[in-house]
């Protein structure tokens, strides 16, 4: 296999993964959570209203394939995007701009902006020491 096929086999196993990774509803509903902010695994479970262990089984597929990292802050553990890819990155965007017309996803957007007004957050500080990579 030349060079350049198994560079093509690389990016097309890596698009397919991509995909197999968004098929998942509650790895799709936790990514568009995560879209421009950082939340931790209570605040998703919440949300989401799925088990606190699902959430961070999702999460570490997540992190496996290179969407999200994991940040200690204090007591907490927040994980944000990290979509490399201007596809991931386009196709994420996409889904976000959209949530409107997918009722558990602005669902979810509700929830999440209830939490903040009720002040439910978890504590976004900690000493620079603690907000290393996990």
């Amino acid at each position: 296999m030349t060079d350049f096929l198994r560079k093509a086999r690389l990016a097309m196993d890596d698009l397919v993964q991509f995909f197999n990774i968004l098929s998942d509803e509650t790895r799709l509903r936790i990514l568009t959570l995560l879209a421009g902010q950082e939340l931790c695994v209570c605040e998703l479970a919440e949300i989401l209203n799925v088990p606190q262990p699902k959430v961070s089984r999702h999460l570490g597929k997540l992190r496996d394939v290179g969407l999200v990292k994991d940040m200690r802050r204090g007591q907490w553990v927040f994980y944000g995007l990290t979509a490399n890819e201007p596809l991931e990155q386009d196709i994420l965007a996409m889904i976000v701009q959209q949530r409107e017309k997918y009722p558990v996803l602005l669902a979810d957007a509700k929830g999440l902006e209830l939490r903040r007004r009720e002040g439910k957050m978890c504590s976004r500080t900690g000493s620079r020491e603690e907000q290393k990579l996990v």
